[in-house]
Protein backbone atom coordinates (compact mmCIF):
# COMPACT_ATOMS: atom_id res chain seq x y z
CA UNK A 1 0.00 0.00 0.00
CA UNK A 2 1.39 3.45 -0.88
CA UNK A 3 1.37 6.01 1.61
CA UNK A 4 -1.91 6.80 3.11
CA UNK A 5 -1.52 9.53 4.87
CA UNK A 6 -5.06 10.99 4.82
CA UNK A 7 -5.96 7.66 7.52
CA UNK A 8 -3.97 9.44 10.01
CA UNK A 9 -6.19 10.40 12.99
CA UNK A 10 -4.58 14.10 13.12
CA UNK A 11 -4.08 14.55 9.42
CA UNK A 12 -7.24 14.02 8.57
CA UNK A 13 -9.31 16.09 11.20
CA UNK A 14 -7.49 19.05 10.71
CA UNK A 15 -7.79 18.51 6.58
CA UNK A 16 -11.84 18.10 7.60
CA UNK A 17 -11.51 21.43 9.01
CA UNK A 18 -10.56 23.47 5.71
CA UNK A 19 -13.35 25.40 4.12
CA UNK A 20 -12.94 23.70 1.01
CA UNK A 21 -13.85 20.34 3.14
CA UNK A 22 -16.50 21.82 4.80
CA UNK A 23 -18.11 23.90 1.47
CA UNK A 24 -17.28 21.94 -1.08
CA UNK A 25 -16.28 23.10 -4.39
CA UNK A 26 -17.53 26.60 -4.31
CA UNK A 27 -14.93 26.92 -1.41
CA UNK A 28 -11.59 25.73 -3.49
CA UNK A 29 -9.81 27.77 -5.00
CA UNK A 30 -9.37 26.42 -8.33
CA UNK A 31 -12.95 26.10 -8.63
CA UNK A 32 -14.02 28.89 -10.61
CA UNK A 33 -10.85 28.32 -13.16
CA UNK A 34 -11.44 24.42 -13.49
CA UNK A 35 -14.86 24.26 -14.32
CA UNK A 36 -15.42 25.98 -17.91
CA UNK A 37 -12.41 23.40 -18.47
CA UNK A 38 -14.09 20.52 -17.93
CA UNK A 39 -15.81 18.46 -20.50
CA UNK A 40 -19.41 18.00 -20.89
CA UNK A 41 -20.46 15.18 -18.78
CA UNK A 42 -23.24 14.07 -20.09
CA UNK A 43 -23.68 10.34 -20.66
CA UNK A 44 -19.85 10.19 -20.27
CA UNK A 45 -18.51 7.56 -18.29
CA UNK A 46 -16.12 9.50 -15.79
CA UNK A 47 -13.14 8.56 -13.24
CA UNK A 48 -11.96 10.45 -10.71
CA UNK A 49 -8.16 10.10 -9.16
CA UNK A 50 -7.87 10.48 -5.64
CA UNK A 51 -11.54 11.44 -5.67
CA UNK A 52 -11.51 12.29 -1.77
CA UNK A 53 -14.88 13.69 -0.63
CA UNK A 54 -16.33 12.91 -3.80
CA UNK A 55 -17.41 16.79 -5.06
CA UNK A 56 -16.07 16.11 -8.34
CA UNK A 57 -18.01 12.74 -8.86
CA UNK A 58 -21.06 14.62 -7.62
CA UNK A 59 -20.61 17.63 -10.00
CA UNK A 60 -20.12 14.86 -12.88
CA UNK A 61 -23.25 13.01 -12.04
CA UNK A 62 -25.50 16.50 -11.38
CA UNK A 63 -24.43 17.61 -15.05
CA UNK A 64 -25.54 13.88 -16.42
CA UNK A 65 -22.39 11.18 -16.65
CA UNK A 66 -24.03 7.61 -17.03
CA UNK A 67 -21.34 6.54 -14.39
CA UNK A 68 -19.12 7.60 -12.24
CA UNK A 69 -16.35 6.09 -10.11
CA UNK A 70 -14.04 7.34 -7.52
CA UNK A 71 -10.42 5.95 -6.51
CA UNK A 72 -8.88 7.25 -3.46
CA UNK A 73 -6.45 5.29 -1.17
CA UNK A 74 -8.23 6.32 2.28
CA UNK A 75 -10.63 4.67 3.45
CA UNK A 76 -11.68 8.16 5.66
CA UNK A 77 -11.84 10.24 2.63
CA UNK A 78 -14.12 7.23 1.11
CA UNK A 79 -16.36 7.06 4.11
CA UNK A 80 -16.91 10.49 4.21
CA UNK A 81 -17.58 10.65 -0.20
CA UNK A 82 -20.69 7.59 0.61
CA UNK A 83 -21.72 9.92 3.35
CA UNK A 84 -22.32 12.70 0.87
CA UNK A 85 -22.79 10.84 -2.41
CA UNK A 86 -26.83 11.41 -3.47
CA UNK A 87 -26.80 9.44 -7.03
CA UNK A 88 -26.81 6.21 -7.32
CA UNK A 89 -24.69 5.95 -10.57
CA UNK A 90 -21.63 7.16 -8.29
CA UNK A 91 -19.44 4.17 -7.23
CA UNK A 92 -16.07 4.12 -4.77
CA UNK A 93 -12.98 1.86 -4.75
CA UNK A 94 -10.64 1.87 -2.63
CA UNK A 95 -7.04 1.55 -4.25
CA UNK A 96 -3.69 4.18 -4.70
CA UNK A 97 -3.68 6.10 -8.14
CA UNK A 98 -0.73 4.27 -9.22
CA UNK A 99 -2.54 0.76 -8.88
CA UNK A 100 -5.82 1.01 -10.62
CA UNK A 101 -6.50 -1.10 -13.52
CA UNK A 102 -9.59 -1.19 -15.46
CA UNK A 103 -10.42 -2.69 -19.05
CA UNK A 104 -9.06 -0.63 -22.32
CA UNK A 105 -11.44 2.28 -23.35
CA UNK A 106 -13.18 2.11 -20.03
CA UNK A 107 -13.91 5.69 -19.80
CA UNK A 108 -14.57 8.85 -21.32
CA UNK A 109 -13.12 11.44 -18.60
CA UNK A 110 -10.33 11.11 -16.24
CA UNK A 111 -10.19 13.71 -13.73
CA UNK A 112 -7.86 14.06 -10.85
CA UNK A 113 -7.78 16.82 -8.25
CA UNK A 114 -4.47 17.98 -6.14
CA UNK A 115 -3.68 14.27 -5.95
CA UNK A 116 -0.79 13.07 -8.60
CA UNK A 117 1.83 15.47 -6.90
CA UNK A 118 1.50 12.32 -4.17
CA UNK A 119 2.34 9.85 -6.88
CA UNK A 120 6.56 8.87 -7.53
CA UNK A 121 5.74 7.73 -11.27
CA UNK A 122 3.82 10.06 -13.05
CA UNK A 123 4.26 8.11 -16.07
CA UNK A 124 3.11 4.97 -15.02
CA UNK A 125 -0.25 6.78 -14.16
CA UNK A 126 -0.40 8.48 -17.75
CA UNK A 127 -0.16 5.40 -19.02
CA UNK A 128 -2.93 3.78 -17.19
CA UNK A 129 -4.95 6.21 -17.93
CA UNK A 130 -4.38 6.18 -21.52
CA UNK A 131 -5.01 2.10 -21.64
CA UNK A 132 -8.06 3.25 -19.51
CA UNK A 133 -9.45 6.25 -21.79
CA UNK A 134 -11.44 6.31 -24.74
CA UNK A 135 -10.24 7.67 -28.04
CA UNK A 136 -11.31 11.16 -28.13
CA UNK A 137 -11.58 11.21 -24.38
CA UNK A 138 -10.55 13.67 -22.08
CA UNK A 139 -7.70 13.40 -19.70
CA UNK A 140 -7.71 16.63 -16.81
CA UNK A 141 -5.78 17.49 -13.77
CA UNK A 142 -4.83 19.95 -11.59
CA UNK A 143 -1.55 19.26 -9.20
CA UNK A 144 0.68 21.39 -7.05
CA UNK A 145 2.67 23.87 -9.29
CA UNK A 146 6.71 22.42 -9.59
CA UNK A 147 7.45 26.51 -8.39
CA UNK A 148 5.30 25.47 -4.74
CA UNK A 149 6.85 21.93 -4.87
CA UNK A 150 10.70 22.67 -6.11
CA UNK A 151 12.70 23.75 -2.83
CA UNK A 152 10.01 21.30 -0.61
CA UNK A 153 9.04 22.35 2.63
CA UNK A 154 6.63 24.61 0.95
CA UNK A 155 6.63 27.88 3.69
CA UNK A 156 7.32 31.27 3.00
CA UNK A 157 10.46 33.45 4.03
CA UNK A 158 9.30 35.80 6.85
CA UNK A 159 10.94 39.34 7.51
CA UNK A 160 12.53 40.07 11.33
CA UNK A 161 9.15 41.66 11.60
CA UNK A 162 7.23 38.87 10.30
CA UNK A 163 6.16 39.97 7.15
CA UNK A 164 6.65 37.66 4.31
CA UNK A 165 9.59 38.20 2.65
CA UNK A 166 9.31 35.82 -0.57
CA UNK A 167 8.58 32.16 -1.37
CA UNK A 168 12.14 30.27 -1.64
CA UNK A 169 12.46 28.34 -4.77
CA UNK A 170 15.20 26.04 -4.85
CA UNK A 171 15.99 22.70 -6.95
CA UNK A 172 13.95 23.17 -9.40
CA UNK A 173 15.22 20.55 -12.15
CA UNK A 174 16.34 18.12 -8.94
CA UNK A 175 13.38 15.87 -9.39
CA UNK A 176 12.06 13.48 -7.08
CA UNK A 177 10.72 13.37 -3.59
CA UNK A 178 10.24 16.26 -1.20
CA UNK A 179 8.98 16.58 2.24
CA UNK A 180 6.80 19.03 2.90
CA UNK A 181 4.43 20.57 5.67
CA UNK A 182 0.68 20.48 4.83
CA UNK A 183 -1.49 21.31 7.77
CA UNK A 184 1.02 21.34 10.23
CA UNK A 185 1.92 17.63 9.29
CA UNK A 186 5.32 16.54 7.68
CA UNK A 187 3.73 14.85 4.05
CA UNK A 188 5.61 13.39 1.23
CA UNK A 189 5.50 15.03 -2.05
CA UNK A 190 6.75 14.40 -5.58
CA UNK A 191 7.97 17.46 -7.32
CA UNK A 192 8.36 17.25 -11.13
CA UNK A 193 9.16 20.04 -14.05
CA UNK A 194 6.43 21.02 -16.30
CA UNK A 195 8.36 19.65 -19.19
CA UNK A 196 7.81 16.26 -17.58
CA UNK A 197 4.22 16.51 -17.19
CA UNK A 198 3.97 18.22 -20.44
CA UNK A 199 6.04 15.80 -21.95
CA UNK A 200 5.13 12.74 -20.69
CA UNK A 201 1.32 13.48 -22.06
CA UNK A 202 2.67 13.87 -25.35
CA UNK A 203 4.60 10.71 -25.72
CA UNK A 204 1.66 8.42 -24.53
CA UNK A 205 -0.01 10.04 -27.39
CA UNK A 206 -1.96 12.99 -25.51
CA UNK A 207 -3.09 16.05 -27.51
CA UNK A 208 -2.65 19.33 -24.90
CA UNK A 209 -6.00 21.27 -25.28
CA UNK A 210 -5.92 23.49 -21.83
CA UNK A 211 -4.10 24.81 -19.54
CA UNK A 212 -4.13 26.95 -16.53
CA UNK A 213 -2.88 28.41 -13.44
CA UNK A 214 -5.36 29.52 -11.09
CA UNK A 215 -5.42 32.51 -8.67
CA UNK A 216 -7.54 33.68 -5.64
CA UNK A 217 -10.75 35.37 -7.64
CA UNK A 218 -11.53 39.00 -7.01
CA UNK A 219 -14.29 38.14 -4.31
CA UNK A 220 -11.58 35.70 -2.64
CA UNK A 221 -9.37 38.57 -2.61
CA UNK A 222 -12.44 40.69 -1.37
CA UNK A 223 -13.33 38.66 1.27
CA UNK A 224 -10.38 37.01 2.64
CA UNK A 225 -7.39 39.68 2.72
CA UNK A 226 -5.12 37.39 3.75
CA UNK A 227 -5.79 35.32 0.16
CA UNK A 228 -3.39 38.20 -1.54
CA UNK A 229 0.02 36.44 -0.61
CA UNK A 230 -1.51 33.91 -2.87
CA UNK A 231 -0.77 36.14 -5.89
CA UNK A 232 3.00 36.30 -4.87
CA UNK A 233 3.18 32.81 -6.69
CA UNK A 234 1.36 29.82 -8.19
CA UNK A 235 0.18 27.23 -6.00
CA UNK A 236 -1.33 24.95 -8.52
CA UNK A 237 -1.78 24.01 -11.85
CA UNK A 238 -4.67 22.73 -14.33
CA UNK A 239 -3.66 20.53 -17.49
CA UNK A 240 -6.29 19.05 -19.98
CA UNK A 241 -5.42 16.48 -22.56
CA UNK A 242 -7.04 14.38 -25.58
CA UNK A 243 -6.24 11.08 -26.31
CA UNK A 244 -5.64 10.51 -29.83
Amino acid sequence: MKENKYDDEIFFENYAQMARSKRGLAAAGEWETLRPMLPAFRGKRVLDLGCGYGWHCEYAAENGAASVTGVDISEKMLAEARRRTKHENVHYIRAAIEDVDFPPESFDVVLSSLALHYVADFSSVVKGVRRFLSVGGTFIFSAEHPVFTAQGPQQWHYNADGSIAHFPVDGYYYEGRRDAVFLGEHVVKYHRTFDTYINTLLTNGFVINGFAEPRPTNSMLAEIPEMRDEMRRPMMFILSAVKR
